[in-house]
């Protein structure tokens, strides 16, 4: 599980239906939780519908997370946990209003018997969308408004063998902003990774480029409509949301087959890509 690129086999989900409950339950919260629109609830559950069989064809099983009244952004299920090989790290999440997810997590991992490694504790913080594998043996994690230090030092102390790779995150548009690491990185292959550089610490693109990967850089008009956000279910076969033809062109010269999805509702009113609505479970 220490990879975004393998084969995508099985992906914990949490369909709109779960998430939204209603019309009027999202009326109640969309703006408190800084969404740029109010979602429509029979449109959401249409577009999930689709995603999640777009998914399941590309040879994915679906495990789903049912319950729990943790409110809209429960949907985007990656930032709740981090799953390593020895299993999953339970989050402390950056936003107040998310505390609960990550326990709703917990409960469906004793479910599945998917093994708890850890848990981040507070007053450490740390989101799974701040994370990411860039070999099995590698893992940047964003140190901005939703990972605070403390979070990453437990997170070392959980995996003593893995390097981490401190990112520092930009202020951008501040702390009440949708803003991860996986806002400017998406991993397509072993090599290749999907880049927003213009938001990317100057360092850390240096680290990506001495090691060798390739990047696809994302055009400045399609950062926002969710360019860079992008689900690899198997080496240079990606996910993406429906609406970035430059970005999509980009991908397909380096090799890259994609499978766009539309998410008026379910990503871009929230700003969360398929990379946030979806936690891998298992690679092959």
């Amino acid at each position: 599980m220490q990879s975004e690129v393998r084969p995508l086999k099985r992906v914990l989900l949490r369909h709109a239906r779960d998430a939204f409950e209603s019309n009027d339950a999202i009326s109640a919260q969309w703006r408190g939780l800084n969404y740029l629109d109010e979602p429509d609830f029979d449109e959401a559950c249409r577009e999930y519908d689709a995603f999640a069989d777009l998914l399941e064809r590309l040879g994915t099983e679906i495990d789903w997370m049912i319950g729990d009244g943790s409110g809209l952004d429960s949907m985007y299920v990656r930032d709740a946990s981090i799953v390593a090989d020895g299993g999953a790290i339970l989050c402390s999440m950056g936003k107040g209003a998310r505390a609960a997810e990550p326990q709703a997590q917990a409960r469906t991992f004793r479910e599945l018997g998917t093994p708890v490694l850890g848990t981040i504790e507070p007053p450490g913080t740390i989101e799974g969308g701040d994370v990411a594998w860039l070999d099995d043996q590698t893992l940047a994690v964003g140190r901005g408004y939703r990972t605070n230090d403390d979070g990453i030092a437990q997170l070392r102390r959980l995996l003593p063998d893995v390097e981490l790779v401190r990112v520092p995150l930009p202020h951008f548009r501040g702390p009440g902003d949708v803003f991860h690491l996986m806002s400017i990185l998406s991993p397509l292959a072993e090599d290749l990774l999907l880049v927003y550089s213009p938001l990317m610490p100057v360092p850390f693109r240096e680290l990506l480029v001495d090691r060798g990967f390739g990047l696809v850089e994302v055009p400045e008009d399609e950062f926002d409509s969710q360019g860079c956000n992008v689900l690899t279910v198997a080496p240079r076969v990606a996910v993406a949301v429906e609406g970035n033809p430059e970005t999509r062109r980009r991908m397909e010269a380096a090799g890259v087959e994609v499978h766009a999805f539309v998410g008026r509702e379910i990503s871009l009113k929230g700003c969360g890509g398929p990379t946030c609505l979806t936690r891998p479970l298992h690679r092959s």
